[in-house]
């Protein structure tokens, strides 16, 4: 599989901080990359590094076969960034602001307004081309940095956190875009704290945390990583702490929490977990409203991997 990205032994020191610490990944073409950490985790300076916007220790980085550095305009045509803080011009409206961005990389006109017509489309923008950014939702707005940074088909995409504080119809059309634009041969690395964009978007996932990768993989392999098994949820009113303390004695539980009416168990292993509880609860004669099991979710992983504890 080709390479679109090669990043060998990145290594970025500030004074006394290491922010990324002999990091060594690939991007595959035509795939998105989640590339995920909690805050401080190295994430940003990894980017801003492999987009030569940072001077780097030690370590090489080259992109689409050949050694990125920051006169590389060569490359840097290829790729699209579109970053977290919306950036677009205010007296610009909508299309002109598309246009400027654009003709950055594509000077012929005609292959310009082609090119335009087409991310406007993709990002839904058809009614809102003679708007002003002050004009639009903050849904729109997002949706209007996207296009301004995808208008010139670039071959490779950053994306981070482009759904941040939007409704979610506006998440929806900008997760179904990405998906556009992958199938249409771009690759894409994408940032985000949502797992749920992770689950539904990405074909592999890098795990950063002090600036080194502590897992990778397809999300059902990560999903491999966690301590437990399987998450029962039980609806249930008035459960004494009898009944908790004898369903924490199963064999196979490691934790059991319950408040406002609903018991969530975590196992640890095993695999008829549900057949045991729902027998208990028939013995004892206690009654529930709703149970379903479920198995671990990426944000499971993440955590797991991160641990809880907030980050700055």
């Amino acid at each position: 599989m080709k390479n679109v990205i090669e990043v060998k032994n990145l290594t970025k020191e500030y004074k006394q901080l290491r922010a990324v610490d002999d990091l060594s990944f690939e991007v595959h073409e035509g795939e998105i990359l989640g590339l995920l950490g909690p805050n401080g985790s190295g994430k940003s300076t990894t980017i801003n590094c492999i987009l030569s916007l940072l001077d780097f220790s030690r370590g090489s980085i080259r992109i689409l076969g050949s050694e990125m550095q920051p006169d590389a305009y060569g490359i840097k045509k290829e790729i699209g960034v579109v970053f977290q803080d919306v950036a677009v011009f205010e007296e610009l409206n909508v299309y002109d602001n598309m246009d400027y961005f654009c003709g950055l990389y594509i000077k012929d006109k005609a292959t310009r307004r082609k090119y335009i017509e087409e991310a406007i489309r993709l990002a839904g923008l058809e009614d809102f081309k003679r708007f002003f950014p002050k004009q639009l939702s903050g849904g729109l707005l997002r949706r209007l940095n996207i296009a301004c940074g995808i208008a010139h088909k670039p071959k490779l995409i950053f994306l981070d956190e482009p759904t941040v504080a939007v409704d979610p119809q506006s998440r929806n059309n900008i997760l179904d875009g990405i998906k556009a634009l992958r199938d249409q041969g771009a690759t894409i690395v994408y940032t985000t704290h949502y797992m749920e964009e992770v689950e539904i978007l990405c074909d592999r996932v890098i795990i950063l945390d002090k600036g080194r990768i502590i897992a990778s993989g397809t999300n059902d392999e990560l999903k491999q990583l966690a301590r437990i098994e399987e998450k029962v949820s039980v609806e249930t009113q008035r459960l004494s702490g009898k009944y908790i303390e004898e369903i924490k004695a199963f064999p196979n539980v490691e934790s059991v929490d319950y408040s406002n009416g609903l018991l969530l168990i975590i196992y640890k292993k095993g695999k008829n977990n549900l057949t045991e509880l729902m027998d208990y609860l028939k013995k004892e004669d206690i009654p529930y409203n709703r149970i379903y099991s479920e198995r671990p979710t990426l944000n499971d992983v993440f955590l797991e991997l991160t641990g809880k504890e907030l980050r700055d």
